[in-house]
């Protein structure tokens, strides 16, 4: 089932496997914003590749492993901008922490609100980041300290992104069982 691989140009510039009579059955893709048409293509090609479907059958489990493949790829970016998300709150949280440690009350609403440009700084300003974190670790927070908060701050979040992730896996698997178990019975 594996074959050598091909890079996405190649499995692009190539016409799709899916023949005409089957079109009908793999939906348009539902594409997010930000996800391109040429990489779900290239995805779905690679996958009808090693599959190699020879009935209807196959060729709607094979659409549908695609599907899911996509499905997977996308909840693996997903989190992982989820994760770059909670980060910077993480962060805005250490420097409100330090900064705003003996603030006076009539200074707080503006102390939060440089905190969260700080913050938001850091996310996007190459030279900010480094201050920033060379300004966290002075106070003993360094990267792991970090991760942690993100992990505690995203912890719902990332489970249902795990168990997104862990059901499609699972339906994948059970798809490829019953290709295998299709061709053991032709």
């Amino acid at each position: 089932m594996n074959g050598p691989f091909q890079t996405a140009q190649e499995l692009i510039a190539r016409t799709p496997t899916l023949p005409v009579e089957f079109e009908a059955l793999a939906p348009p893709p539902l594409l997010l914003p930000g996800e391109r048409l040429d990489h779900y293509h290239a995805l779905r090609q690679a996958i009808f590749d090693d599959l190699a479907p020879r009935s209807a059958i196959e060729w709607l489990l094979a659409i549908d492993v695609a599907e899911l493949s996509w499905e997977i790829r996308r909840y693996r970016l997903l989190r992982h901008r989820l994760l770059a998300t909670y980060r910077q709150k993480a962060i805005e949280a250490a420097l409100r922490h330090i900064d705003m440690a003996g603030i006076a009350p009539e200074f707080e609403d503006d102390a939060e609100y440089y905190t969260r440009q700080n913050a938001l700084s850091w996310r996007f300003d190459p030279i900010a980041t480094t201050e920033i974190e060379a300004h966290l670790a002075s106070y003993g927070f360094d990267q792991h300290s970090i991760n942690t908060d993100v992990y505690v701050q995203a912890r719902e979040a990332f489970v249902l992104f795990e168990g997104l992730l862990n059901a499609a896996q699972a339906s994948r698997l059970l798809l490829l069982r019953e290709i295998k178990r299709h061709r053991l019975q032709a």
